[in-house]
């Protein structure tokens, strides 16, 4: 099985807060998750598991909902 999941770190996530830091952008190949949120640990013993790669994306922003200024 070969494949792909895309994440990117939450944007509304505080530092030291017990939920879910990742959410799932996109998956390629064969596999397919029901999730949105997800932690660390839990992304790589399935992607472990699968025999997937993890592709961390970047987050792009401070939480504010606002784009980035130029």
């Amino acid at each position: 099985m070969s494949g792909t999941i895309y994440v990117r770190e939450r944007r509304k996530v505080e530092k030291g807060e017990k939920k879910p830091r990742f959410r799932v952008v996109a998956t390629t190949g064969d596999i397919r998750l029901k999730v949105e949120h997800i932690r660390k640990l839990e992304l790589d013993a399935l992607a472990s598991g699968a025999g997937v790669q993890v592709v961390y994306l970047p987050s792009g922003g401070d939480g504010s909902g606002k784009g980035k200024e130029k």
